[in-house]
C-alpha cells in the first residue's frame, strides 16, 4: 500500500469523536465550513509554516510528516520536539481540554509513529489548547496506546464495511452539538427514521 493510501492521522481523531463523522469528512469528503472550523484553520496555518530550528538543546521542527507502515497512517504532525534523541510531540487545537479523549487519541498515533520511524520509547506528548493558552501533558500509557490501535483498526474496518454508521447513541449526543456536520448528519431525525421501520 501506498502511503498516500493510507488512513490520514487526522482522521484517528475523527473516528474517535464519531464514527458517523468520520465517514462523512474521510469517504464521503464532506466538510462544512463555520465559524470555529474556520478559526481553527487559520491557528493551524500559522503553526503548520514548515521549519526547523534550535532553541538551545532542543530542535523543533514544525511540520513534520509522519508515518507507520505497520498502522497504515500517515500525516502531518503540528510540531515535534526532539532533546537528545528523546521526541515529544506537540499539537495545536483551537479550543479547550474537551470531555473527550479523540485529541489524545490522535496525538498518540503521531507518537506511534515516530516511534517506530526511530526506534525510540516516546512516554508523553502534549497538546496546546489555543484557547486557555495552556499546553495538556498527554501520558502514552497501555490503555491509550491499545485505544489508538483500536481506532485506527476501527476505521479501515468500516471502510470496508462500505455503509455510513449509524448516529451516536443518545448518552453521547452532546458531541453532536459542537460538530461542524450536525446538519448533514441530522442524528435526531435519522434515529427517528429508524424507529418507524
Amino acid at each position: 500500500m501506498n502511503q498516500s493510501d493510507y488512513l490520514p492521522l487526522r482522521m484517528v481523531n475523527q473516528v474517535r469523536y464519531c464514527e458517523r463523522r468520520f465517514w462523512y469528512m474521510h469517504v464521503l469528503a464532506e466538510m462544512e465550513v463555520n465559524a470555529a472550523v474556520l478559526e481553527g484553520i487559520v491557528q493551524h496555518e500559522r503553526t503548520h509554516a514548515a521549519s526547523q530550528l534550535k532553541e538551545g538543546e532542543k530542535v523543533v521542527q514544525r511540520r513534520a510528516w509522519l508515518w507507520s507502515d505497520r498502522l497504515q497512517v500517515a500525516g502531518l504532525g503540528d510540531v515535534i520536539e526532539e532533546r537528545a534523541g528523546v521526541y515529544y510531540p506537540v499539537e495545536y487545537k483551537r479550543g479547550r481540554l474537551g470531555k473527550w479523549d479523540n485529541d489524545q487519541v490522535q496525538l498518540c498515533a503521531q507518537a506511534l509513529c515516530l516511534e517506530e520511524r526511530f526506534n525510540v520509547h516516546i512516554p508523553e506528548g502534549a497538546i496546546f489548547y489555543n484557547a486557555s493558552r495552556h499546553r495538556q501533558v498527554v501520558p502514552f500509557d497501555d490503555a491509550l496506546r491499545a485505544l489508538t490501535e483500536e481506532m485506527i483498526a476501527r476505521a479501515y474496518a468500516l471502510m470496508a464495511a462500505g455503509h455510513i454508521p449509524p448516529p451516536l447513541p443518545s448518552e453521547q449526543r452532546p458531541r453532536c452539538r459542537e460538530c461542524s456536520l450536525l446538519m448533514q448528519c441530522m442524528p435526531d431525525e435519522v434515529e427517528q427514521l429508524r424507529m418507524k421501520n
